[in-house]
């Protein structure tokens, strides 16, 4: 190949080059897609039922300064184990961001299940405390609004002043054992 045969760069071969690379980028990173839409559409239905299944939620879910909705949170393990979920953070009805929830175990374990859980932020400081966290990991401290029995709590005035109350139910009845210790929620882009 002779050097006036060999390809140039010109302005408009770069344009459109980068606006190639930008589309296939944009493809990668969720832009353009439905996973919004289809997590949003989840979390409300998580939340018409749980509403209807335990009514003392929403009066919890009234006096609360947001709320986290996973929506459904599958769990596996076979010595190790972990579980993976999306959900989404709404404040005043309205969904801020979205976020994952993960967690890894070990030990004697076997079986899978999946469950929805929601979390109440009770106070403006823990809702805060959750949205400027790069990883935030629920605790042993979580009240929980909704027992193993199936039965709901009574949202009294104590229960009412825990900055973080959480609801767990199974897909198909109540998650035996309800627990979220140790689950990691990270801000996703989904």
């Amino acid at each position: 190949m002779s050097s006036s045969q060999t390809p140039r760069l010109t302005r408009r071969g770069f344009a459109l080059g980068m606006a190639g690379l930008s589309f296939t980028a944009a493809c990668g990173n969720g832009v353009g897609n439905s996973n919004a839409a289809t997590i949003d559409a989840r979390v409300d239905a998580t939340l018409n039922e749980m509403y209807s299944k335990y009514p003392n939620t929403i009066e919890i879910a009234e006096k609360a300064s947001g709320m986290l909705v996973m929506p459904l949170v599958t769990e596996a393990g076979f010595v190790f184990g972990g579980s993976y979920g999306r959900g989404a953070l709404r404040i005043n009805g309205v969904t801020v961001d979205y976020y994952s929830a993960v967690s890894g175990s070990a030990g004697l374990q076997i079986g899978a299940q999946q469950y929805a859980h929601v979390l109440f932020f009770m106070t403006q400081d823990a809702l805060n405390g959750f949205r400027r966290s790069s990883g935030w990991t629920a605790g042993a401290d979580l009240e929980y609004v909704v027992s193993d029995q199936g039965d709901s709590l009574t949202a009294d005035t104590n229960t009412l002043r825990s900055p973080v109350l959480a609801a767990v139910f199974g897909r198909a009845g109540l998650r035996v054992g309800a627990t979220l210790e140790g689950i990691k929620y990270t801000r996703i882009i989904p």
